[in-house]
């Protein structure tokens, strides 16, 4: 089938490469010449496993091509997927302009039968939105053209393997045939096809992501509980992990949740719940333990440095909202980060992906390039960041290097016994 894929971001160079994998003919569209330039050599702007791979595999196999401009990659599409960025606005609610701008750049080269497929993450009521807004941009006169939701669920660091290997496919749409060809797709994968209405397939995406954002504030509120009772939540998060009904995902006590989705979604989906009269004490409860989880990592670390943070130097192992990817949206280390720096603290951190990016958002932070360099007269050490390679760190030249061997763990990935008996401070989550 011949795609167009409408924004060359991270759903969308995703999807337009996976889908090219999958036999289809992709035209992906970005906004900038720059990147487009980039990708049509197959540099890959974005740490993602896999994925510079399969961009080389389309690009060779003439099945990927990436062009400038949103109506350029919707001519002569059969299907074309809108994969622009929906930002969180001041409210909560998610900021449709991008959405409608590539809307009304398709619609004139629209051929009729065409599906224009909802791929970002769009509050309900999308579905309907971008077909009024494709009506009146075309004059009225794409009566034959049909709007379909089609929500990811793409994790970062993982998005190949899960566009690949879905665990179910969502498609929202009023037309039976247009459905069925949204499925086409995706014939040649083996997973559950659920076809219902557009706003239960928006639903099930902000539904998604909200539940999951709970079982992390959730399981942030027991390590709480049990720093106060002296229980380990880690071997708690194992109890309840067995139990098939509750399950080991996402039940890692740390300092918050983070990243592009997940901060965006549940604020959006509380937005929509206020608007529609719904008082949804529950995420909001979600939303304010997440909050606490940021001020809670510094506590602690304001007290492993003697109370009071101006002054010392705080050494900070990783800054990505998780490990393996690039990205710094919304990440907690960030959050806690600027929290010390306000508070008058020295910060030097290091990340193995994204510490100068970050050094540009904060120039009072100290970006090192190596993790050793970032200890060197610390009187904290914080891992933020999850990130393997600081499991194997030779914590006796850490130790050597710090003004005082203290270390807040906040990812729960270091071993407390191992450091205590090497003379280090140790303080967990729940631990």
């Amino acid at each position: 089938m011949r795609v167009g894929v409408v924004g060359s971001g991270y759903v969308g160079l995703t999807s337009a490469a996976c889908l090219a994998h999958l036999g289809h003919d992709v035209v992906a569209a970005d906004l900038d010449p720059e990147r487009v330039a980039r990708l049509n050599k197959g540099d890959v702007p974005i740490l993602e496993e896999g994925l510079p791979r399969l961009v080389a595999d389309g690009l060779a196999s003439r099945r990927l091509r990436f062009v400038v401009g949103a109506a350029n990659a919707a001519k002569g599409a059969d299907l074309v997927f809108i994969c622009v960025a929906t930002p969180q606005g001041e409210d909560g609610a998610a900021d449709m302009g991008f959405v409608e701008q590539a809307a009304r750049e398709i619609a004139p080269v629209l051929s009729p039968g065409t599906v224009v497929v909802n791929k970002s993450t769009m509050p309900v009521g999308s579905t309907r939105f971008v077909q009024r807004v494709l009506h009146e941009a075309a004059g009225g006169q794409l009566d034959r053209v049909t709007v379909a939701s089609n929500p990811e669920f793409l994790r970062e660091g993982q998005a190949v393997r899960d566009f690949l290997n879905p665990d179910r496919i969502v498609i929202g749409c009023d037309d039976p045939s247009a459905a069925v060809q949204v499925t086409d797709l995706y014939r040649a994968m083996r997973a559950p096809v659920i076809v219902t209405d557009p706003a239960s397939a928006e639903m099930i995406k902000y539904a998604s992501n909200a539940f999951l954002a709970t079982k992390i504030s959730f399981i942030n509120a027991i390590a709480n509980l049990c720093e106060a009772v002296d229980a380990d939540v880690r071997e708690v998060a194992l109890g309840m992990g067995y139990d098939p009904r509750i399950g080991f995902q996402f039940l890692h006590a740390g300092p918050g949740y983070g990243g592009s989705c997940f901060p965006k979604d549940t604020a959006a989906l509380l937005n929509t719940a206020v608007r529609h009269g719904y008082d949804f004490a529950l995420l909001q409860g979600v939303i304010a333990v997440n909050r606490q989880q940021y001020e809670r990592t510094v506590d602690k670390i304001r007290n492993a440095a003697g109370g009071a943070l101006a002054g010392r130097t705080i050494g900070v192992w990783g800054l990505t909202f998780k490990a393996d990817t690039d990205d710094l949206r919304d990440s907690p280390a960030l959050h806690i980060v600027e929290r010390l720096l306000g508070e008058g603290a020295t910060v030097r951190a290091y990340d193995p992906a994204a510490g100068e990016r970050a050094g540009q958002q904060y120039h009072d932070l100290i970006v090192c390039t190596d993790a050793y360099d970032v200890v060197e007269d610390a009187d904290v050490l914080a891992v933020l960041t999850e990130w393997d390679e600081f499991r194997w760190k030779d914590f006796d030249r850490v130790k050597a290097a710090m003004a005082r061997p203290a270390i807040i763990d906040a990812r729960n990935l270091l071993d407390p016994a191992a450091l205590r008996r090497r003379g280090f401070t140790y303080a967990g989550v729940g631990r």
